[in-house]
């Protein structure tokens, strides 16, 4: 049924004159009345117009001419026509249209049955094409047919040559390909369209073998040359090889068996004579007659037995011919190869996005890395400017320190007269600028080793000013109240004490911040580590990436096809193969007989 259909899909096509895919209904009308015609099936000339009764827009697709195809002519076909006048048919409308005759070496007979064989081959979607191991299945056949050897390397490079094409090609590309010559450089045209001829029979008509052999009569009992035809059925004979009159069918089934007699000059003790010289002789014995037939030497005789032994096995198992089986093998060869390149491909790609993934990943941190280091050489900077800064106000704020202690030393001494009953007070006074000056220097030493204390170390330094300023206001206070009490020297005392408190709680705060900046370096060092098992594990994964790429190889597919059964190439004996019949021949013919 598919090779009813890719030719009806050929026709079609052809009709498709503007290639916009529909056909007008008078032209599928008599597409359709031709059809039935050579199909054998009744034509109902009202069917098509019934059938797209609802559809007066124009033209038809394929996709609607299919159903009405499968419902009114398909599905009432039988096997009662004859294939061959069908597809020249169907031939003969594309031909016309598609076909270039320029610079071909064959006929239109040949290229009629390349297009056959392409209906064949072909794989089974629409547009058809034939992929490139169908193209080499029967280029090979082909070349074999001719006699000649195949080239691989010739291939090889013709299917560089397709790679723009996806491998494949259409009808019309293979008969120009063969029609050409590309690959029969050598052989004159007969020998081409011999080679087509038989690669032709074998495929489509089903011939397994064919030649001439001498068959005795039934009647007359008379051996008579004829042309033998086995197909996976029947065994046809001829008069002559045109096979323009048939003389009859051997009819085989899984039922018939054949048997093999030989005779020669010596062999005298058969119940049947030597036949006139007739040596290589061999029965094929039906249920109703046996036929005798002879070959023309043991070789020839050998092949057509094997040929008929393997009819009947395949009729035993129900299995269709050797090409028809094979054809099959390759189809499923094919798909499951490009299952498992799509589902290492799908591997593939998943593998791809999982490292791209990582990737991202990697870079992310990569920048976020950069960022905190960025961040922190920007904080390190801003400490040690904040630092300096502070430096500089430190020792404006000293040197005015110190103007104002000489300031309040001149005043001192020229009112000590008037100020004896405090100079205890001044000396406290004293001391205690001392001890504020180490505590402003051990201050100063915290700034330098830790950032994060600079608020702190800026509000103190404001106390400190603002205290100085109290510390001022007190002095001019004190020239004009020196009749204070020492209630007020007690509190004085208690803001020391409070100041000095101050400070201890800075120096905590300066520790703590100390142990936190630790911390942080042991976690930027932990982050950069993981960073490094991160960069590891990517390469590792690109190396098992690039072991697996290296390790997928495509195993392109052998040849599968059988082994044709012909005149020379493999089925052919070797001179080792003859020497050993000739001793087997030697052995029998010195046994005694044995009785019939």
């Amino acid at each position: 049924m598919d090779e009813l259909l890719k030719a009806i899909w050929h026709a079609f096509t052809a009709l498709d004159v503007d290639k916009s895919g529909k056909v007008s209904k008078s032209q599928l009308k008599v597409l359709s009345h031709n059809l039935c015609t050579v199909m054998k099936i009744p034509h109902d000339p009202v069917a098509l117009e019934e059938h797209f009764k609802d559809d007066d827009e124009g033209p038809v697709s394929n996709q609607g001419y299919m159903p009405y195809l499968n419902r009114f002519i398909l599905d009432k076909v039988q096997d009662n026509f004859d294939r061959i006048d069908f597809n020249r048919m169907c031939w003969t409308l594309c031909a016309r249209k598609n076909l270039n005759r320029n610079h071909l070496l064959i006929s239109d007979d040949d290229a009629f049955k390349i297009w056959c064989i392409f209906n064949f081959l072909s794989e089974d979607r629409y547009p058809l094409v034939m992929v490139s191991e169908e193209i080499e299945y029967f280029l090979r056949k082909l070349t074999e047919a001719m006699g000649g050897s195949w080239i691989e390397e010739k291939f090889e490079e013709y299917k560089l040559q397709l790679s723009s094409k996806h491998q494949c090609l259409n009808v019309w590309e293979l008969i120009e390909l063969v029609g050409m010559g590309h690959f029969s450089k050598g052989m004159d045209r007969q020998t081409l369209s011999m080679g087509i001829n038989e690669v032709f029979q074998e495929l489509i008509l089903d011939v397994l073998k064919q030649g001439y052999m001498m068959k005795k009569g039934h009647k007359r009992k008379n051996w008579t040359e004829r042309w033998f035809l086995l197909k996976p059925n029947l065994i046809s004979y001829y008069v002559s090889e045109d096979l323009t009159e048939k003389k009859g069918d051997i009819l085989l089934d899984g039922n018939y068996r054949f048997s093999v007699m030989i005779y020669s000059k010596c062999c005298v003790s058969f119940s049947l004579p030597d036949k006139e010289g007739k040596k290589c002789l061999f029965y094929v014995k039906c249920s109703d007659k046996s036929f005798e037939v002879s070959a023309s030497d043991k070789k020839k005789k050998q092949e057509w037995i094997q040929g008929i032994q393997t009819c009947i096995t395949l009729l035993k198992v129900g299995h269709p011919a050797p090409h028809h089986e094979a054809r099959q093998k390759r189809r499923e060869l094919r798909q499951k190869q490009q299952a498992e390149q799509e589902e290492l491909e799908l591997r593939m790609k998943e593998l791809q996005t999982a490292n791209e993934n990582k990737q991202s990943e990697l870079e992310a941190m990569r920048k976020k890395l950069e960022e905190a280091a960025a961040n922190a050489a920007e904080e390190e900077r801003r400490r040690l400017q904040t630092q300096s800064e502070l430096q500089d106000l430190y020792r404006v704020e000293m040197e005015k320190e110190k103007m104002v202690r000489q300031q309040m030393e001149e005043q001192v001494a020229q009112k000590s007269s008037e100020l004896e009953q405090y100079l205890q007070r001044v000396k406290e006074l004293e001391n205690m600028y001392h001890r504020l000056e180490e505590a402003l220097e051990e201050e100063r030493q915290a700034r330098q080793d830790e950032e994060t204390v600079r608020k702190l170390q800026a509000t103190l330094l404001e106390e400190e000013v603002s205290k100085r300023a109290e510390l001022e206001q007190i002095h001019l206070y004190q020239q004009q109240t020196i009749s204070q009490t020492q209630a007020e020297k007690q509190e004085l005392e208690r803001e020391r004490l409070a100041k000095e408190s101050a400070l201890q709680s800075a120096m905590q705060q300066l520790q703590q911040l100390e142990a936190d900046r630790w911390g942080a370096l042991e976690q930027y060092e932990e982050v950069m580590k993981k960073l490094a098992d991160a960069a590891n594990n990517t390469k590792s994964w690109k190396d098992k990436v690039a072991h697996h790429e290296g390790l997928i190889r495509l195993i392109q597919p052998g040849p599968k096809y059988p082994q044709k059964i012909t005149n020379w190439g493999p089925a052919a004996f070797t001179e080792t193969e003859l020497s050993l019949r000739e001793k087997d021949w030697q052995e029998k013919k010195n046994r005694p007989p044995t009785p019939q």
